[in-house]
């Protein structure tokens, strides 16, 4: 029997959130009664900590070095001793909980439960639960550890500052996020995908004097946009005050997913003078930094 002979093992992708969950999912970890609850989720989150190792953190697990806060983790499931860069509000957790915890001289073990070592259905049952009251389905804690890595490496973050992070042992476990890159894969996608359809879209360009009225005619009624009941047929080059229609909706959420393009709608609103559409645009990108 040869190496080719063996059937090709399945390389099955990490289940991560996507931007919109992974962002409902703090807002609801943050509004969660128990301090635990709400210490786990965004510590998992911020970190990338497996369970194992949030469960393993010691008392003296947060580290000054330099000018910054760092989260010293336990030996875990490779054997390996890693420092993560802790973010403000996970300091502020971790204080709170030290606080919460208490003296307790018989364990060096950070989360505890009544003196003894907190249980790994606790974390599971606290990510359900932010999970639950963000309306997004079922997560588990390691989802949390897919979810900060694909995010890091969709906003540009090398390979090898990943696997330092997550505490990797060889560069093969970290070049599994590599696979799921989607912004990137989408962003060259849909760049290649617009030049590709140019080619089949554009339109022969004909002499100014060629164009008598009825073939003008002919073009504009080509050109209406179908609507519920009957067609708009304002020229593509005049604006229309109904454009943002639902943006100014009480109803109308934005979501951070969308921050480029309402970005892009603001320049271009700019570019074309409508005030208007300016302030709508402008107004959006403002509810998105105060929700940031």
């Amino acid at each position: 029997m040869f190496a080719g002979d063996a059937p090709i093992r399945d390389r099955p992708l990490p289940r991560f959130l996507d931007d919109a969950d992974a962002s409902k999912l703090l807002t609801a970890a943050r509004a969660l009664p128990e301090l635990f609850d709400r210490v786990a989720v965004e510590i998992l989150a911020r970190t990338g900590l497996r369970k194992g190792e949030f469960l393993g953190l010691s008392t003296d697990a947060v580290v000054r070095i330099g000018e910054g806060d760092w989260l010293r983790t336990p030996i875990g499931k490779l054997h390996t001793d890693r420092y993560i860069p802790l973010h403000p509000r996970v300091k502020t957790l971790l204080d709170q909980w030290t606080a919460h915890r208490g003296e307790q001289p018989n364990t060096r073990l950070m989360f505890t439960d009544h003196g003894r070592p907190m249980p790994g259905s606790r974390v599971d049952r606290a990510v359900r639960n932010a999970a639950f009251a963000a309306g997004i389905g079922h997560v588990t804690p390691h989802q949390l550890r897919h979810t900060l890595a694909t995010q890091a490496i969709n906003r540009g973050m090398s390979l090898e500052a990943i696997a330092a992070l997550l505490g990797h042992r060889s560069m093969s476990m970290t070049l599994t996020y590599a696979r799921i890159a989607d912004r990137t894969v989408a962003d060259e996608y849909f760049a290649v995908s617009a030049q590709v359809e140019a080619l089949y879209l554009a339109e022969p360009a004909l002499p100014a004097d060629a164009e008598g009225p009825n073939m003008r005619r002919l073009r504009d009624e080509a050109s209406r946009r179908l609507l519920g009941n009957g067609h708009c047929s304002r020229p593509r080059d005049v604006a229309c005050r109904y454009e943002t229609i639902c943006e100014t909706c009480s109803f109308f959420v934005p979501t951070i997913v969308f921050r480029d393009q309402i970005q892009a709608q603001h320049q271009d609103a700019i570019g074309h003078g409508d005030e208007q559409r300016q302030k709508i645009y402008a107004n959006l990108l403002k509810q998105l930094e105060q929700g940031a």
